[in-house]
């Protein structure tokens, strides 16, 4: 069967129409049904979505072409779009739909399908994607850490490594998670993790140069150096989550988790750098006081990730009709990053009140949902740090990003007067 790339074209012979054939992917079709409804299926094609979208190019915006690629069940055209990373999920276009078929929640269900599509090893990917997984994904980090504490002594017998402890450190936890430990055990996993996150970005920068469409002009516009930098400024600054006015309270939930998320990153990298750190002189004293600048860093970041979070559990509950109810997929990362931040708070007050053995209970417990959460990140929601990140620098490199209508500013009655 011959079928037009968009609905929108006239004629196969018509001059930069590609025609292409349609083949169907039933199986993808019902996944995408299963994480986000069938709603997508009510979709008429009359470009609201892609009219109100003040992220989307005008040259082939998104997301009309998507909404009709996904009911044709092109799979491979839609896991090979950068589009579908340009998209923030505000959900401006599913409140504007006069169908109601809530092109966002696809746009969300076509990205966990990208993350699954790309990563290696795939199982991970498809366990942290259903409910069905959830003992493996707790499972899993809790034998990886018992069976190193297991094998803490002998290799420390092995190695001549012995625990010490200054009189600086009034109440340590050396002598369960000595600081050698938890930094080889750490630099270990994130080694793996990095490989597999490396391997999928590589994966899916390649789809993207190979799966554009032939009537998609790709020759570079700028460096990828040039790329990269203005695509971190955007990050930093959060541009793109200002544009939104269904749901603009997620530029603050957003920008709460990700900062937070950013300071803890910094402080756990500062500690586990800390022997050859040329920044620090002196003695490294660890676990580090409770006024110790980079102790209130963390504390501040955890109160902002905790505080980012919760604001964004409240859109969802409270706004889901245009915040979105979110997936499961979505309700896995933020229950893992609750869990973290409030094991990680649990734990410090269990230390400093010297609670015996509690903290130690606590503290294991904390290990293992951020062990969970580090060794998931390219197979989780939080991949959307890698993918989102490539396809960004792609869409500047390729000059894709170029003619979005954001810079006028958020859409608004006026401005759509304006335009018309």
């Amino acid at each position: 069967m011959e079928m037009q790339d968009t609905p929108d074209t006239t004629a196969a012979s018509s001059p930069g129409v590609e025609s292409i054939r349609v083949e169907p992917d039933l199986d993808f079709i019902q996944r995408l049904s299963e994480q986000c409804g069938d709603s997508f299926t009510k979709c008429i094609q009359c470009g609201t979505c892609s009219a109100i979208c003040t992220l989307s190019p005008d040259s082939a915006p998104f997301p009309r072409k998507e909404m009709a690629w996904a009911n044709w069940g092109l799979k491979e055209r839609l896991l090979n779009d950068p589009d579908v990373w340009l998209c923030y999920q505000c959900n401006d276009c599913s409140t504007r739909c006069p169908r109601d078929a809530r092109p966002g929640d696809l746009l969300g269900a076509i990205r966990q399908e990208s993350i699954t599509q790309y990563a290696t090893p795939r199982f991970l990917a498809r366990w942290a994607g259903q409910p069905q997984g959830i003992p493996l994904m707790l499972g899993i980090p809790m034998a990886l850490l018992t069976i190193a504490l297991l094998l803490r002594d002998p290799v420390a017998d092995a190695l001549g490594i012995s625990t010490g402890i200054t009189d600086q450190i009034i109440y340590s936890y050396s002598a369960f998670f000595p600081h050698w430990f938890l930094n080889s055990f750490f630099l270990i996993l994130s080694f793996l993790v990095l490989l597999a996150s490396v391997t999928g970005a590589v994966r899916f920068w390649g789809a993207l140069k190979t799966g554009a469409p032939a009537s998609v002009n790709t020759s570079p516009v700028q460096s990828i150096p040039a790329s990269i930098w203005k695509v971190l400024k955007k990050i930093l600054k959060h541009d793109d989550f200002t544009s939104c006015t269904a749901a603009y309270s997620r530029f603050w939930s957003h920008s709460g988790v990700f900062f937070g998320f950013l300071a803890l990153s910094l402080v756990s990298i500062w500690v586990v750098t800390a022997r050859y750190n040329p920044l620090i002189t002196g003695d490294f004293v660890y676990p580090l006081a409770f006024l110790d600048p980079w102790k209130i860093l963390a504390n501040i970041g955890g109160l902002a990730l905790i505080g980012g979070l919760f604001v964004m559990i409240l859109e969802r509950i409270n706004n889901s009709g245009k915040a979105g109810a979110g997936s499961y997929f979505d309700w896995a990362l933020i229950t893992t990053l609750v869990a973290v931040v409030a094991t990680g708070f649990i734990t410090e007050i269990l230390h400093y009140i010297r609670l015996e053995p509690h903290r130690h209970l606590a503290y294991f417990v904390h290990l293992v949902f951020v062990t969970a959460l580090i060794l998931y990140l390219p197979y989780s929601k939080l991949a959307h740090m890698i993918y989102r990140t490539i396809a960004l620098i792609y869409a500047e490199h390729t000059g894709r990003s170029a003619g979005v209508r954001s810079k006028l500013g958020p859409v608004t009655e006026d401005t759509e007067r304006k335009e018309e």
